[in-house]
């Protein structure tokens, strides 16, 4: 009769049960003195936001939306577009400038060509923040900045609604969202959605939607998850494709009542199709690990705009101990420069301290005893903590791989060097005997 074998489970030691991983809002909120909390920006702000709008529908002149190309700022701008008409503005005398392929809202280029465009009002949204001077040289023209990028810093004369300092940050499409609804009964109906694609856009489909983020029960169940996360990529495909039509996607959300009716839409199709076949192409190449093996570096050369899918993709899949921040270099995107997209690791988003990716960049330039980083310019290190990036000269992003320590040998462990010590080579062997000399 057969013995059975032992039961290797049982011998085996009980595996630690995974913690569950930390969803984006378990996170401690700013309260007011009477305990409630601050969110998703300061009462003042909200307060000030929403009175601009107010003014702007009154005032019945030309209003220019100024959003960003990702789905995050293009449903923040077609919110406040609805929001605008809401209230009485006729859509003829609304306006959206896009900022061209590697530009920005500070250029003077594009100062120039929103001032050409005669705006007695402008809402700039999810652009990014810095110290700059007014939107544009007009006197006549007011401003509203709408963002949720890590800054201190805004456009001179500017009213600003700004998430960044309290926690949980809200993306500028939830941001807007919020702000409008309270302005118009039709607006939470019409527009949560596209709250829902903005925030899930920047934040991923895997969201809970805790508090103080809003119950959006209601919005799941008339347009499914699957839905939304399906739009989201669509509306992202024209902004990273060589072609740069973020118009496309613009009128396509300012059209939609819902998500489904986005997928059926020629050219966000062909742009998603056209951008995967370039993520599967350069996705496979092998990442470089600094020194320390905290940062995880791939360099990749596309005239898309994949480096963030791409560093998003690594960073779900890598998976080391000291592993903290994926790097995506892509340095066919514009040419001279580096672009640049980083993530934290799926492995180090609990870790407390928490990993702040704008400070790593930023420390590790700070190394340099030259002047690196007024070199390296205003587009260094922007966006958030969690996701970061930038676009810099190439020769300055080599300077800085080599202070980041890509691609060299870690040291030795203790331990391994004091192995390598007591583990000493036989002294008796063939060689050794055979070359010792006679005895006299």
């Amino acid at each position: 009769m057969k013995r059975k074998a032992a039961d290797s489970s049982s011998s085996a030691k009980a595996k630690r049960p995974k913690a569950p991983e930390a969803d984006y809002c378990d996170v401690e909120t700013r309260k007011n003195d009477d305990g409630n909390a601050i969110w998703p920006a300061s009462t003042v702000a909200m307060e000030e936001g929403r009175g601009f709008l107010k003014q702007c529908a009154a005032y019945q002149g030309k209003t220019l939306i100024v959003p960003d190309k990702d789905a995050d700022g293009l449903d923040a701008g077609v919110i406040l577009h609805r929001t605008l008409v809401a209230l009485g503005l006729s859509s003829d005398l609304i306006d959206v400038h896009l900022i061209g392929k590697n530009s920005t809202v500070h250029d003077e280029e594009e100062r120039a060509a929103m001032q050409a465009k005669d705006p007695k009002f402008i809402i700039v949204v999810d652009q990014g923040s810095r110290a700059a001077p007014p939107v544009v040289d007009s006197v006549d023209a007011k401003a509203l900045i709408i963002d949720h990028h890590l800054s201190d810093e805004f456009p001179q004369e500017s009213s600003v609604v700004s998430a960044c300092h309290f926690p949980p940050v809200a993306t500028s499409a939830l941001l807007t969202y919020e702000l409008c609804k309270p302005l118009h009964t039709d607006i939470e109906a019409s527009c949560g959605f596209l709250c829902a694609m903005g925030t899930h856009g920047d934040l991923g489909n895997t969201l809970k939607w805790k508090a103080p983020f809003p119950d959006m029960t209601e919005v799941f169940k008339t347009h499914t998850k699957k839905a939304v996360n399906d739009a989201v990529a669509l509306i992202n495909a024209p902004r990273r494709t060589a072609k740069f039509d973020v118009i496309s996607a613009w009128q396509a959300l300012l059209e939609a009542k819902g998500p489904k009716d986005i997928l059926s839409n020629v050219r966000l199709l062909n742009a998603r199709a056209e951008i995967n076949e370039e993520v599967e192409k350069q996705t496979h190449t092998p990442p470089k690990f600094s020194k320390d093996g905290k940062i995880a570096v791939l360099r990749i050369n596309s005239a898309a705009q994949v480096h963030g899918v791409i560093a998003t993709r690594w960073a779900g899949y890598l998976n080391s101990k000291a592993l903290e921040i994926i790097m995506v270099a892509n340095s066919g995107y514009r040419p001279g420069y580096v672009n640049f997209s980083c993530r934290i690791a799926r492995t180090a988003r609990s870790r407390d301290p928490s990993v702040n990716i704008i400070e790593s960049l930023k420390a590790a330039a700070e190394l340099d005893t030259g002047d690196l980083v007024q070199r390296m310019g205003e587009s260094f290190a922007r966006g958030h903590k969690e996701a970061s990036g930038g676009i810099i000269p190439a020769a300055e992003f080599e300077e800085l791989m080599k202070l980041m320590q890509i691609g060299e040998k870690p040291d030795p462990k203790p331990q391994d060097v004091a192995k390598a010590k007591k583990s000493s080579p036989q002294k008796n062997n063939l060689m050794n005997y055979f070359g010792k000399k006679s005895s006299p």
